[in-house]
């Protein structure tokens, strides 16, 4: 799979990129409609490159296909023309265009992530998704967790192309309006592959990469292919380039953080979070600098190893027994006068409800359904650890865990 990648440049550049590589862009979103993190996780708006193409997608328009869109409506009317290319900002996580209210968040979870055997089927939710509405989800490179000691430790590793190029994920996206609402929302979904042989010891999986400005970019681009084809399932198979893979901070498996460093490996002597470079520089500087430029050293040193985290972000992020760490929706405060005898851990494994029903859009799915009752968990005391408690003073009475999901 694919649940956290890094996108920390500005919409400007990859723009820029693009065009170096032979791969027009006539329309570009402002910096400030894309996320730029180097943490991105579901639920934050990338940067879709694709054929400019109405909004229920290449070729011609299915009845009860597509967001209402008078735009393209017009476009129908003017016959074949040279194919424009846009950047758009998007939202990760698909939303199918027959959705009738905004889906829950464990739902999106689900529709992050394409596999490409389901693709080869035919029907299935990514029908006409994959016919019409074909896309590239631009990145820098992707996480993968590394399980160890019985998967009781992940260790994070960043995978980038190692001639330095942006990544071209091949995915889908969608457009869809809401009942009863005129705003239009753009999400997508990036496809994923078995891993080649270098990531195998990573995962099972890695999202499919196309070559930048390559012929099959192209073809899978092609507003004029809107039948799924063998040649454009072919396109989906593990990247056969260089790629370099390796360890990089922990604190990228929390929604939220944001550093330069998490993309620097944990071992290189640019990462300043490294203790074993900051002594090494400590000692040189013992030899040949003074006092004050070993105390300057280590405040940049400090200042190098600080993870920001973005204002907003209020998910708590939980483990994933598949991957990458899951972002979460904040759980609701509890009321001071409540009785609650007992907590859930936030550290549980949170099942997610069942989401997109897979089934062709002709047959009018249902596509995302409501969430189901939650399971009976196993649920920690709020008052007890199991351990023998320390006497309480009298007049003092017990503490509340009210407290503890305002933190």
């Amino acid at each position: 799979m694919c649940g956290r990648y890094a996108l920390g440049i500005r919409a400007a550049f990859v723009r820029r990129h693009l065009q170096e590589h032979n791969m027009p862009v006539d329309e570009a979103p402002d910096d400030d409609d894309v996320r730029q993190t180097y943490n991105f996780a579901p639920g934050y708006h990338g940067l879709v490159y694709r054929a400019d193409v109405p909004d229920y997608g290449a070729g011609e328009r299915r009845h009860g296909q597509g967001a209402s869109n008078q735009e393209g409506e017009e476009r129908e009317d003017e016959g074949p023309k040279e194919t424009r290319y846009k950047l758009q900002s998007m939202k990760w996580g698909l939303i199918p265009f027959w959705s009738k209210r905004n889906p829950d968040y464990s739902s999106i979870l689900r529709t992050i992530n394409a596999r490409d055997d389901s693709l080869a089927q035919s029907g299935g939710m990514w029908n006409t998704m994959k016919q019409r509405k074909r896309g590239i989800v631009m990145a820098q490179g992707f996480y993968e967790w590394l399980k160890k000691n019985g998967g009781k430790e992940k260790v994070p590793h960043y995978i980038k192309r190692k001639d330095g190029q942006l990544m071209c994920f091949a995915g889908l996206w969608d457009c869809v309006q809401y009942d009863g609402s005129e705003e239009k929302h753009y999400t997508y979904t990036i496809i994923t592959t078995d891993s080649n042989k270098q990531l195998s010891f990573l995962h099972d999986r890695m999202p499919v990469i196309i070559n930048n400005g390559s012929d099959n970019l192209k073809i899978w681009l092609d507003p004029s292919r809107a039948e799924w084809s063998k040649e454009l399932q072919s396109l989906l198979k593990p990247f056969d380039g260089e790629l370099e893979c390796y360890p990089v901070s922990k604190d990228v498996g929390k929604v939220g953080n944001n550093s330069p460093a998490f993309i620097v490996p944990v071992a290189s002597t640019e990462n300043k979070a490294n203790i074993a470079n900051f002594f090494s520089n400590a000692s040189k500087g013992a030899n040949g600098m003074g006092k004050k430029e070993n105390k300057s050293l280590a405040e940049e040193s400090k200042r190098g190893t600080d993870v920001e985290h973005d204002r907003g972000e209020d998910r708590v992020t939980v483990e994933n027994e598949d991957n990458a760490p899951v972002p979460c929706p904040t759980p609701p405060l509890l009321k001071a006068g409540s009785k609650r005898a007992h907590a859930v851990d936030a550290r549980d494994d949170v099942s997610p409800a069942k989401a997109i029903k897979v089934g062709a859009p002709d047959a009018e799915e249902k596509a995302i359904g409501s969430p189901e009752k939650k399971s009976i968990r196993k649920t920690r005391s709020a008052t007890s650890n199991g351990t023998k408690a320390s006497p309480v003073k009298s007049g003092n009475g017990s503490q509340r865990i009210t407290n503890f999901f305002n933190k």
